[in-house]
């Protein structure tokens, strides 16, 4: 069996449906060469991991793509890479993202979590945590570009907090342009508040506290505003994985997040959101969706960590209505086992929401990672890896596939499964803290048609473990 990008699969893994046709989009790494951000732990030169997707409203061919590239086990990567394609993702061209010294950009050793997003007007706005290894200096990075991805430009940073400066950390950020303005996008993050100011503390643990933060630019990334605090968090609560949508009817942003607040136990993790309807100038107080009954992710039959985005509720909003969606992992459908893909949805601007629903097919094994978009017809897709090919008694492997389900009946249900990739062999992925492809995976909506960008392993080469793959229309 052979897998995309040429790989051949080890025969242990089961058989499953024919995959979609996908094209390789990652390639060699740029930053081979780059000695920078070194330490005890293992880099994995080669490997992609947490891709994000955009496609240009003014150029639907137009696709900016970015991810990890040469992820460290102990956090970060070497750099982040962009790649633009100009003709609907069957071609690409990659090029370094500024936000590390290995790609000649700002001079912090390491970077992580990409996003990208695309304004009316065609530009593109990139961001970053950029930090160091060797010390706690840490910032948010933005770029953009106006020539599809294929230049960044105004390269800048929204928030630095350097040493001697070592009791915050900013982490897991997120960018959306302003789809009706032109000029207008919106960073969001959380930052970390270290106890007694420990700088070495474990920074992805939880922390002291954690507020959301909110910048935004009017200028096109030329110049971004002061940050502000958009969600408050008192002692021992954070949030994190915070994401913006937009309605374009109304203008009201939606800031959507995972709450993290004592007892920490299986219910101290909440999907929840806040909205401003000026803009961004003032925000509501934070509303609880449902929990996040998440168990983490495993090898059902060695107990191996997965790391996966089991903290990261992801969001959607339908352009044509505003309704909200939101999915996240979740174990309440089989009693607290394993992971599985929950959502819920509003069609009343937030006011209520569904009750939380099953989107994966049960196999009796973990599903995780899930992302979602609404098309321009309304239809909803979500995305995700699961295990259900892996056999019982199978300890040297763990076979891995990439789905997509969609609903045309507004969330209320699920179908019509489609099988993206796989099977793959996690146990090839990248470890940190787990077999690791990225806490989030890219899904972008193209008119009628949805486009998956995600990562998959290359089964059994520890010389490039994961490649970056897109389903095109």
């Amino acid at each position: 069996m052979s897998l995309l990008g040429g790989t051949t699969l080890c025969a242990t893994l089961a058989a499953t449906p024919p995959s979609q046709a996908a094209t390789l989009v990652s390639g060699p790494s740029p930053f081979a060469g780059c000695t920078v951000g070194g330490g005890t732990g293992t880099n994995y030169l080669n490997s992609e991991v947490e891709p994000y997707l955009a496609i240009n409203p003014a150029n639907p061919t137009n696709f900016i793509g970015a991810w990890q590239q040469d992820r460290w086990s102990d956090g970060g990567a070497r750099g982040l890479v962009a790649s633009a394609s100009f003709d609907g993702g069957k071609t690409w061209q990659q090029t370094p993202l500024p936000f590390s010294a290995c790609a000649g950009g700002l001079a912090y050793e390491r970077a992580s979590d990409p996003w990208v997003s695309i304004g009316p007007d065609g530009t593109a706005y990139a961001i970053s945590i950029s930090f160091n290894h060797s010390n706690n200096s840490n910032a948010v990075g933005t770029a953009v570009s106006r020539d599809g991805g294929q230049t960044w430009q105004n390269l800048g940073v929204i928030i630095a907090d350097n040493e001697p400066t070592s009791q915050f950390f900013n982490d897991k950020e997120s960018v959306t342009a302003n789809p009706v303005t032109p000029g207008v996008a919106y960073a969001v993050w959380d930052r970390l508040e270290l106890p007694n100011g420990n700088p070495y503390a474990n920074l992805h643990t939880a922390a002291f506290r954690g507020p959301a933060l909110f910048s935004k630019t009017v200028d096109g990334g030329q110049t971004w505003s002061p940050p502000k605090v958009i969600v408050s968090t008192p002692s021992r609560q954070q949030t994190i994985g915070n994401q913006i949508v937009v309605n374009s009817q109304t203008g009201t942003l939606y800031n959507f997040f995972n709450l993290i607040s004592p007892p920490f136990n299986i219910t101290a993790y909440k999907v929840a959101f806040v909205m401003s309807t000026d803009d961004g100038a003032t925000w509501t107080n934070p509303k609880i969706i449902a929990d996040m009954r998440t168990v983490g992710v495993t090898d059902p039959n060695t107990g191996e960590a997965v790391r996966t985005g089991d903290i990261i509720p992801e969001p959607a909003i339908d352009p044509a209505t505003g309704q909200l969606y939101v999915v996240w992992q979740d174990s309440r459908f089989n009693g607290g086992l394993y992971d599985e893909i929950a959502t819920s949805t509003s069609s009343d601007g937030g006011r209520t929401w569904s009750a939380p629903i099953r989107v994966n097919t049960p196999s009796g094994r973990a599903a995780f990672n899930p992302s979602v978009r609404v098309n321009s017809t309304g239809s909803i897709a979500i995305t995700y890896y699961d295990f259900r090919n892996l056999a019982a008694g199978n300890t040297t492997t763990l076979p891995t596939d990439y789905w997509l389900t969609t609903s045309s009946n507004g969330g209320a249900s699920f179908g019509g499964e489609v099988h993206i990739s796989g099977p793959f062999d996690m146990k090839t992925a990248p470890v940190a803290s787990g077999f690791f492809v990225g806490d989030y995976e890219g899904l972008a909506a193209m008119g009628s048609a949805f486009v998956p960008f995600f990562v998959q392993t290359n089964s059994g080469n520890t010389g490039n473990r994961t490649d970056v793959f897109v389903v095109a229309p």
